[in-house]
């Protein structure tokens, strides 16, 4: 029988899962996806957290989703604004809970490539480079990424270009929900899977080796978590942009 999951939906509410009571998280450039999640846990979830935003809004209530999370649509309803510095202030003197920051690679131990694919010196593809991933990650409490393919070439065995590493507690991808100690040199763990895909398959694409032992798969998508997620996205028009 289907979950009733989707890639995306799977994505944007696992994400949203990892936030914890009177937490306070951060979303990043380049980070539509935690934009959501925070906006989703904002509506479907009875605790509260502060969510703060790269745009440099505060708890922001906008009344139209922007496709980017930098857009200043995004601050909409603000409780304050606050500048980058400040965002990283905080980080460093530990009063972030949670960042979501993304990678193009993710290794088992939690270190992100978001540099260079193929050797540094003369690589296939050059990437944007990690903005402040490599002071956030080591400061931040705990550190969620994600992926929208889950596939060998981006959950890999070693990274071409180790960008940054530190406090890197989740990995989040279409079908599969991954944790990790933050500290050093702790391995991530299979959490839970996407029931509509196979333990089999997981592992066939995934570049790393994992521990199964305590797998369980994921539970299924709530009402409320439904329902806000429709009120967020009501046209598909983020959905459409993530694909197994």
């Amino acid at each position: 029988m289907p979950s009733g999951w989707t890639p995306f939906s799977y994505i944007v509410v696992n994400l949203a899962r990892q936030i914890r009571p009177n937490d306070i998280a951060f979303s990043g450039v380049n980070s539509t996806l935690p934009m959501l999640a925070c906006l989703l846990a904002k509506h479907a979830y009875d605790f509260r957290f502060t969510y703060l935003n790269v745009a440099g809004g505060v708890d922001p209530q906008p009344t139209t989703i922007p496709q980017s999370s930098s857009d200043p649509a995004i601050v909409a309803g603000s409780a304050a604004i606050f500048s980058n510095m400040d965002f990283y202030d905080l980080c460093t003197r530990g009063g972030l809970d949670l960042v979501y920051l993304g990678c193009a690679q993710i290794d088992a131990e939690g270190r992100t490539n978001v540099s260079a694919i193929g050797s540094w010196e003369n690589p296939k593809v050059r990437l944007p480079g990690g903005g402040g991933a490599a002071v956030m990650m080591p400061t931040a409490k705990r550190v969620v990424t994600w992926r929208t393919e889950h596939s060998a070439r981006a959950l890999v065995d070693k990274l071409d270009f180790v960008t940054a590493a530190g406090n890197m507690s989740t990995l989040v991808t279409p079908i599969a929900v991954f944790q990790r100690p933050t500290s050093a040199g702790s391995r991530f763990h299979l959490e839970s899977w996407n029931p509509d895909v196979s333990m089999n398959e997981i592992e066939q694409r995934t570049g790393f080796e994992f521990d199964v032992s305590n797998a369980r798969p994921t539970e299924p998508i709530t009402d409320a978590e439904r329902l806000a997620l429709a009120e967020l996205d009501p046209d598909r028009r983020f959905a459409m942009e993530v694909n197994a």
